[in-house]
């Protein structure tokens, strides 16, 4: 009872000097406001409190040297005063014994002196976050001789200086949630030691500094969507693990060795001090970290088969491919182009429909010579170079020349193929021809149509898959899912159209009044031809994207590569050969054309010459002459040779 009666005694007396009306003292020496009512801070706070606790209080400002002398104190917390706007200088100065401060959820919290914080010798803890602080406080004033962990999370920071935390001994650096924070200095970590652990979540963080990264043991940079790129692997010589945004950085530890010269004076056990091994690790760990090759880093998110750490095209044979095809595509249908354009016949509807085509198939190889050149530029590096790429002008614009291009070029191929049938079927009533305007019509459709859907990715209806060959075919969401399924609708429709105009034309061309039978054989093989690469072009890429979009993928990034650049293109190379190279109307024009160079003028005479024949017979009927009108060439760049079609 005697002792009971002087623990009361002494408590009493403890807590004699707390007065205030508003204020309470606890029995662990903690001196408590908790009430509305309090507006500024208490100068009757008893010298001998251990703990000073601000909550829900409507102080606006903590006034200078508010807290100095408390040389008791051991934590400061202010939290949920959604009043306070402003921390002076020196209010959390000369306090021997403090090692813990808070302050959090203080929303109005603009500013904070740059020399709030000095002198805390045993400071260990320091957590600022959820306020509106844009200037990062100085902590080099500290001089604390513990570790430090700072938790500077959520708030409204702007900048960090070079040169914060000389001086400070950092064990953990908390800056995730900073969403106005875009840059780490070069030299933000100089003079300081550590830290062993780095947040910097949910930033606009762009580069991390290249000086004080070799005693991190842990970072964590998720949603860190600005980081596309990493600093040299070797200044993370002490990394075990590391929380990233981006599985492609990832990559760059898959295959990474430490390599930690022996003769640093760390890998010397007997010269590793306390202060170097008090990072997360025990000290054998730590000297195996730094020194050895059997600690790997651990990487999240890992690769996956649509995540694969390879480069854009993966295998040697295709990076070879993809050249020799993308130079086959864009000089075919580039010449095939100038032919057309500079002819001197007439610029018929087939003429004019083949100059779409042929620009179309043109921009895919222009596509592919882009994916080519980025291959060539990233080799063996690309995982610092892919999040650059994939979210970039570069993806962006292969995205949209591919998509324009393969829609274009299959509503080009629709058109030619309706307009020949119709050729064909009305070929007798010149009142019921395809006119020059109406080609122009039907075209300016399918360009408006093949330019919306281009561009509806990049406006992000639908977004480009994000990987090293930009095709369309992410499908993560129910508009993705309708955008993939509408281009393969309009896809499999044209080549139905195709397939049905082409049968249509074969059995027409039979009849042997109106075509002779070597014609016949011809015509027979060209769309049989015709069919089997337009086949080969869309069932594979068709029949992938629509097990993607019902959710069961059967093809890994790195085997639709193989799509890519073996059957994704075989149209663009084979349509100038298949609808103008390979017919005689463009050997004529092409000697033609060389001819008013100096070149092949012997070829170009005897093109003319028949052409001049051919006019004559075309004019001759029942016997008689009709004079023949100005050259036009009827017969351009068609499968049919329809010589006595205007």
């Amino acid at each position: 009872m005697a002792l009971l009666r002087l623990s009361l005694l002494l408590l009493l007396g403890a807590c004699s000097g707390c007065k205030h009306p508003l204020c309470r003292c606890s029995d662990r020496m903690a001196f408590i406001c908790q009430e509305s009512r309090v507006t500024s801070v208490p100068r009757d706070i008893p010298r001998n409190s251990t703990e000073l606790i601000f909550f829900l209080t409507k102080i606006r400002i903590i006034p200078k040297g508010a807290f100095s002398g408390f040389s008791e104190v051991e934590k400061i917390e202010i939290s949920q005063n959604d009043a306070l706007e402003t921390i002076e200088s020196d209010v959390f100065s000369q306090l021997p014994k403090l090692y813990e401060i808070r302050i959090e959820k203080a929303n109005n919290l603009v500013y904070i002196d740059r020399f709030a914080f000095q002198s805390l010798p045993n400071l260990r803890y320091l957590m600022i976050s959820n306020t509106a602080i844009r200037f990062f406080p100085s902590v080099n004033q500290v001089h604390s001789l513990q570790k430090v962990v700072l938790r500077l999370n959520k708030n409204g920071i702007r900048e960090i200086e070079n040169h914060a935390f000389n001086g400070t001994i950092l064990s953990e650096l908390n800056l995730s949630g900073n969403y106005h924070l875009d840059k780490l200095p070069n030299e933000v970590f100089q003079g300081a030691n550590g830290p062993g652990f780095l947040d910097i979540s949910e930033t606009r963080i762009s580069q991390l500094p290249s000086i004080g990264l070799e005693n991190i043991n842990k970072l964590i940079a998720k949603s860190t969507y600005n980081l596309k790129k990493l600093p040299p692997l070797d200044n993370f010589r002490a990394l075990i693990e590391a929380n990233l945004t981006y599985p492609s950085h990832c990559c760059a530890f898959a295959n990474w060795t430490k390599q930690n010269s022996m003769l640093h004076p760390i890998c010397n056990k007997s010269s590793i001090r306390e202060d170097e091994t008090d990072f997360g690790l025990d000290e054998n760990d730590y000297y195996h970290t730094l020194c050895k090759d059997e600690l790997p880093v651990t990487c999240f998110p890992e690769p996956d088969d649509f995540n694969p750490c390879e480069d854009i095209m993966g295998y040697n044979i295709l990076r070879v491919l993809i050249w020799f095809i993308n130079i086959l595509a864009i000089m075919g249908n580039l010449v095939v182009l100038i032919i057309l354009v500079s002819s001197q016949y007439k610029f018929t509807v087939p003429r004019f429909l083949m100059c779409n085509l042929a620009f179309a198939d043109l921009c895919t190889g222009i596509y592919l010579l882009l994916i080519a050149i980025k291959d060539i530029e990233t080799k063996s590096q690309y995982y610092n170079y892919a999040i650059d790429w994939q979210t970039g002008a570069g993806c962006n614009a292969a995205g949209f020349f591919t998509v324009f291009a393969s829609e274009l070029s299959i509503y080009t191929l629709t058109v030619i193929t309706l307009e020949r049938w119709h050729t064909i079927t009305y070929a007798m009533e010149l009142d019921r021809k395809v006119r020059f305007r109406h080609a122009m019509a039907i075209m300016l459709v399918g360009w408006v149509l093949a330019f919306a859907v281009a561009l509806l990715p990049i406006f992000e209806v639908s977004s480009y898959m994000k990987v090293s060959i930009c095709l369309p075919m992410d499908i993560e969401t129910p508009l993705a899912q309708a955008y993939i399924m509408f281009l393969l609708v309009l896809n499999i429709l044209a080549f139905l159209i195709i397939c049905t105009c082409y049968i249509s034309i074969y059995f027409t061309v039979r009849n042997p009044n109106v075509f002779s039978s070597n014609s016949d054989t011809k015509i027979a093989k060209r769309m049989a031809i015709l069919i089997f690469t337009d086949f080969l072009c869309m069932a594979p890429i068709s029949f992938f994207a629509i097990s993607a979009s019902l959710k069961v993928p059967l093809i890994t990034v790195s085997n639709s590569k193989i799509l890519l650049v073996l059957f994704y293109p075989i149209n663009s190379c084979a349509n100038p050969f298949l609808y103008a190279i390979f017919t005689k109307t463009f050997r004529r024009d092409f000697f033609i054309l060389l001819s008013k160079f100096g070149c092949c003028e012997m070829h170009a005479q005897i093109y003319r010459t028949e052409t001049s024949s051919s006019v004559h017979t075309s004019h001759m009927k029942n016997g008689h002459y009709t004079p023949a009108p100005k050259i036009s060439d009827g017969t351009i760049y068609s499968l049919v040779p329809l010589n006595h079609v205007n």
